[in-house]
């Protein structure tokens, strides 16, 4: 597996057993709320960016009267707190590059609290700009194998619309897309009634770098600690993880 698809079957596996305790839904409502704020609406056939934000919502299985709660917030029909996107950028341990996206509603409080999980860690706060030159913003698409009946059609149909790369394993495939044409695929793919495994917009590294197994178990646990964070929406990395450090995770 790529580095990021290691990277992303980490977060995903991560996220499934957050939602099975409900701490993942608080970051999905707020996602909701901002996307409706920022992308036009509460109505998702006019707001891509809601329409996404559901999307990833009912992959972990939030319930429906909590998206609706998110939506209303987000159009103020219910009073809340108001949310803004903020991403930070910053090392970790080994020189590692981390991007850091937040939604939160007091960002003097978030700030020190990212600088001092990095400190904790042995890794350091940057100025904007200073990593984000490393990664690349770029739509990912997990399919298992068994939702696709014609690999052949499957892999011309995908390119056609706008994958911009699929890479196959043992039973997935994950599709690239750049950010205008993520949307896209995903409809596609459910007009062919291919269930989607996961799908999110994400900043995807340019090149990995390999650490020790020492440096990159550090590193892995400021990433952990840094997503466990209430306002923390998502961290990207440019962390080779090896196969054997991935199997004990």
């Amino acid at each position: 597996m790529s580095g990021h698809s290691k990277w992303h079957s980490i977060k995903h596996k991560k996220a499934k057993e957050d939602a099975k305790r409900g701490n993942i839904f608080g970051k999905l409502s707020r996602s909701i709320i901002v996307a409706v704020k920022e992308g036009g609406g509460g109505d998702p056939k006019d707001n891509i960016s809601l329409a996404n934000a559901i999307a990833k919502a009912k992959e972990y299985n939030m319930p429906q009267n909590n998206i609706e709660r998110a939506i209303k917030r987000g159009t103020g029909e219910i009073e809340g707190e108001d949310y803004e996107s903020i991403i930070y950028e910053g090392y970790g341990p080994g020189g590692i590059a981390l991007m850091i996206e937040v939604l939160t509603e007091n960002r003097n409080r978030t700030a020190s609290d990212i600088r001092n999980i990095l400190n904790r860690y042995g890794g350091t706060l940057g100025e904007s700009g200073s990593v984000s030159w490393q990664f690349e913003r770029s739509g990912i698409i997990i399919v298992e194998k068994n939702e696709v009946k014609d690999e052949e059609e499957f892999m011309l149909s995908m390119i056609d619309i706008g994958a911009e790369d699929i890479d196959e394993y043992d039973d997935l495939y994950e599709i690239r897309t750049n950010l205008n044409d993520f949307t896209k695929v995903k409809n596609v793919l459910s007009e062919k009634n291919i269930n989607i495994k996961s799908g999110e917009l994400t900043f995807l590294p340019k090149s990995t770098i390999n650490l020790s197994d020492e440096v990159s178990a550090k590193a892995l646990r400021l990433i952990n600690t840094l997503d466990d964070h209430d306002d923390v929406q998502n961290v990207s990395t440019n962390l080779e993880i090896s196969d054997e450090m991935l199997g004990d995770m």
